[in-house]
């Protein structure tokens, strides 16, 4: 059969050094020929803002940053922004901080130099989500993709295990579910091959040893990656899933990914078998979701939806919520009980064999 598909390959500019983030930043917003920045930062990231504003036209600062961007805060951001005359934005920290420059570039179409300190990869997509009530919204829109990304190692090391690993394991999910996701195709599909590899190796490396340099920036490095192939292919039926989860309960994003991911990896794989097969050949596993859950306790992120605050009365609610937004184009029909069954195995933590 004749190889057949149609890439879209997004347009960034990656600076990628260790050490270097504050010195390519500034240089990157004196390209733009940029004059009034908002600089998004978390609280992890104060001294990098600090020394960005130093050597930058900074004019207003927010560092209201909250999980799934709740409406409210991009439209305090957003207001903020107008105010200030901004006509470029600096975001520093995780997705959360990257996910509130990204609303505010939606309504100003501001862009954006986005510098991630963990793993999340949302700084290379064109994704934007925002939460109102107890659903997240989720779209595409090339005005919230970063022009720049700087990309640091170093950035990541002060972040607590338990950060790192969670983000590291959603950068995960991002490949994995971009090889059966709707725009999937053998670029995006090689990409996140390729993540994947470095993310396995590099989140290992920094399981044995948290200051082991080469596995922080091959963490990152395969991040990246992942995230690439995942705003390329699209978002499959796992970020559906975790999406109305983390909407619906407030649950921590990168931590709901890593317990997600196992079960709707089991779910697919007999009906996806070269996603599988790409996934237990880097494991050296001969099944794709018990490798996957296995690494996830290897790294100790948490075992189940119940211990991040999920009932189980939840369940079908969540479901239901879920059903509408997966996409007809899963290598698996999908049903409300289908759904249920995937989540409920995740609540439980169930052993993948």
């Amino acid at each position: 059969m004749a190889l057949m598909f149609d890439h879209v390959t997004l347009g960034q500019r990656i600076l990628f050094g260790t050490g270097a983030a504050a010195d390519n930043a500034v240089a990157a917003v004196e390209e733009f020929g940029a004059r009034r920045i908002l600089l998004v930062h978390d609280a992890f990231a104060v001294a990098l803002a600090d020394a960005i504003a130093e050597r930058a036209p900074v004019v207003r600062r927010v560092d209201e940053i909250v999980q799934h961007v709740p409406v409210e805060n991009a439209e305090r951001a957003t207001a903020a922004a107008v105010a200030a005359g901004i006509d470029a934005i600096v975001a520093i920290g995780g997705g959360s901080a990257t996910g509130l420059a990204k609303a505010v570039a939606l309504r100003t179409g501001a862009p954006i130099v986005a510098i991630p300190t963990t793993f999340a990869g949302s700084e290379a997509t064109d994704v934007w989500g925002m939460t109102e009530g107890q659903r997240k919204t989720t779209g595409v829109d090339p005005r919230v993709l970063p022009k720049v990304v700087v990309y640091d190692a170093a950035l990541s090391a002060s972040l607590p295990a338990t950060v790192a690993v969670a983000s590291g394991l959603n950068a995960v999910a991002h490949a994995v579910d971009g090889f059966w996701a709707p725009r999937a195709d053998p670029i995006n599909r090689a990409l996140g091959t390729e993540g994947l590899r470095a993310l396995f190796s590099g989140l290992r490396g920094l399981n044995a040893d948290p200051g082991d340099l080469d596995a922080r920036e091959q963490t990152l490095y395969g991040a990246y990656l992942a995230a690439v192939a995942f705003a390329s292919a699209g978002s499959g039926l796992h970020h559906k899933i975790c999406h109305t989860l983390g909407g619906a309960y407030n649950l921590p994003h990168a931590e709901t990914h890593a317990i997600v991911l196992p079960y709707v990896t089991a779910f697919n794989a007999p009906f996806a078998p070269d996603a599988a097969e790409r996934v237990q050949e880097l494991l050296g596993v001969r099944n794709a979701a018990a490798g996957l859950n296995a690494l996830r306790a290897e790294l100790g992120a948490p075992a189940s939806l119940a211990a991040i605050g999920v009932k189980e009365s939840d369940i079908r609610r969540a479901a239901e919520l879920a059903l509408p937004a997966v996409p007809p184009s899963n290598p698996r029909p999908v049903t409300v009980s289908d759904l249920e069954g995937i989540m409920r195995a995740a609540w439980v933590g169930e052993q993948i064999v």
